[in-house]
């Protein structure tokens, strides 16, 4: 996500804003420390102008999953 946030030139309080959630929310999606609703996975793709499964392959990348995976 934050990939295709910067590509774009957003800054987390502008994809925030397109997305209806608060900034330090973004903040904790990107470095792995919440868990996300499928509604607001759903909401940030629309904000980016990608799919929802775009964002989700991102997700073997953060550093909670490979903790959890063994990778």
């Amino acid at each position: 996500m934050r990939a295709r946030r910067q590509a774009l030139g957003l800054s987390q309080e502008q994809l925030a804003a397109r997305a209806g959630i608060g900034r330090s929310y973004v903040t904790d999606i990107e470095t792995g420390i919440r868990n996300v609703a499928l509604w607001t996975i759903v909401r940030l793709a629309t904000a980016l102008g990608t799919a929802p499964s775009a964002l989700l392959g991102e997700v073997d990348r953060l550093p909670v999953w490979q903790e959890h995976s063994g990778g």
